[in-house]
Protein backbone atom coordinates (compact mmCIF):
# COMPACT_ATOMS: atom_id res chain seq x y z
CA UNK A 1 0.00 0.00 0.00
CA UNK A 2 1.55 3.29 -1.08
CA UNK A 3 1.76 6.28 1.26
CA UNK A 4 -0.99 8.24 -0.52
CA UNK A 5 -3.40 5.32 -0.05
CA UNK A 6 -2.41 4.98 3.61
CA UNK A 7 -3.00 8.70 4.23
CA UNK A 8 -6.32 8.55 2.40
CA UNK A 9 -7.51 5.63 4.54
CA UNK A 10 -6.34 7.35 7.73
CA UNK A 11 -7.90 10.70 6.79
CA UNK A 12 -11.18 9.71 8.45
CA UNK A 13 -11.37 9.80 12.24
CA UNK A 14 -13.69 6.77 12.47
CA UNK A 15 -11.35 4.61 10.42
CA UNK A 16 -8.33 5.76 12.46
CA UNK A 17 -10.09 4.99 15.73
CA UNK A 18 -11.09 1.54 14.54
CA UNK A 19 -7.56 0.73 13.38
CA UNK A 20 -6.11 2.08 16.64
CA UNK A 21 -8.49 -0.16 18.58
CA UNK A 22 -7.10 -3.12 16.65
CA UNK A 23 -3.56 -2.24 17.77
CA UNK A 24 -4.74 -2.77 21.34
CA UNK A 25 -7.29 -5.55 20.97
CA UNK A 26 -8.08 -7.95 18.19
CA UNK A 27 -10.78 -8.98 17.44
CA UNK A 28 -13.07 -6.03 18.03
CA UNK A 29 -16.83 -6.04 17.72
CA UNK A 30 -18.23 -3.06 15.84
CA UNK A 31 -21.78 -1.75 16.19
CA UNK A 32 -23.49 -2.04 12.82
CA UNK A 33 -26.91 -1.20 11.51
CA UNK A 34 -29.71 -2.39 13.73
CA UNK A 35 -33.42 -1.83 13.84
CA UNK A 36 -32.92 -0.75 17.46
CA UNK A 37 -31.21 2.68 17.44
CA UNK A 38 -30.02 2.19 21.03
CA UNK A 39 -28.09 -0.90 19.96
CA UNK A 40 -26.05 1.04 17.42
CA UNK A 41 -23.19 2.77 19.22
CA UNK A 42 -25.28 4.38 21.94
CA UNK A 43 -28.02 5.36 19.53
CA UNK A 44 -25.83 6.90 16.81
CA UNK A 45 -27.44 5.18 13.86
CA UNK A 46 -25.78 7.54 11.33
CA UNK A 47 -22.35 6.42 12.58
CA UNK A 48 -23.36 2.76 12.40
CA UNK A 49 -24.63 3.12 8.84
CA UNK A 50 -21.42 4.87 7.74
CA UNK A 51 -19.30 2.17 9.35
CA UNK A 52 -21.34 -0.63 7.77
CA UNK A 53 -21.64 0.79 4.26
CA UNK A 54 -18.49 2.89 3.86
CA UNK A 55 -15.68 2.60 6.38
CA UNK A 56 -15.57 -1.15 7.08
CA UNK A 57 -15.84 -2.13 3.39
CA UNK A 58 -13.09 0.35 2.47
CA UNK A 59 -10.74 -0.96 5.16
CA UNK A 60 -11.51 -4.52 4.11
CA UNK A 61 -10.89 -3.71 0.42
CA UNK A 62 -7.42 -2.45 1.35
CA UNK A 63 -6.71 -5.64 3.32
CA UNK A 64 -6.36 -3.73 6.59
CA UNK A 65 -9.17 -5.60 8.33
CA UNK A 66 -11.10 -8.83 8.07
CA UNK A 67 -14.76 -8.15 8.81
CA UNK A 68 -17.43 -10.71 9.57
CA UNK A 69 -20.53 -8.76 8.64
CA UNK A 70 -22.78 -11.34 10.31
CA UNK A 71 -21.19 -11.11 13.78
CA UNK A 72 -19.63 -7.65 13.57
CA UNK A 73 -16.20 -9.04 14.44
CA UNK A 74 -13.27 -7.12 12.98
CA UNK A 75 -9.72 -8.44 13.07
CA UNK A 76 -6.41 -7.30 11.63
CA UNK A 77 -6.15 -7.97 7.92
CA UNK A 78 -3.17 -9.18 5.91
CA UNK A 79 -2.00 -5.60 5.19
CA UNK A 80 -2.45 -4.24 8.73
CA UNK A 81 1.26 -4.47 9.56
CA UNK A 82 2.04 -2.15 6.64
CA UNK A 83 -0.03 0.72 8.07
CA UNK A 84 0.52 0.19 11.80
CA UNK A 85 3.76 2.27 12.07
CA UNK A 86 2.11 5.30 10.42
CA UNK A 87 -1.02 4.84 12.51
CA UNK A 88 1.01 4.67 15.72
CA UNK A 89 3.05 7.74 14.79
CA UNK A 90 -0.11 9.75 14.06
CA UNK A 91 -1.69 8.66 17.35
CA UNK A 92 1.41 9.57 19.37
CA UNK A 93 1.68 13.01 17.76
CA UNK A 94 -1.94 14.04 17.28
CA UNK A 95 -1.65 17.02 19.63
CA UNK A 96 1.77 18.28 18.48
CA UNK A 97 1.56 21.83 17.16
CA UNK A 98 4.07 23.25 14.67
CA UNK A 99 6.61 25.57 16.28
CA UNK A 100 7.26 27.69 13.21
CA UNK A 101 5.74 28.65 9.91
CA UNK A 102 6.21 26.19 7.04
CA UNK A 103 8.72 27.18 4.38
CA UNK A 104 7.46 29.06 1.34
Amino acid sequence: MILDDQLSVLSNEHRRRLLLALTEESPCTIATVSSDPVATDGGNQEYAIAMHHSHLPRLEDHGLIDWDERTGDVTKGAEFDAIEPLLTTLAENHSVQPTSKPPD
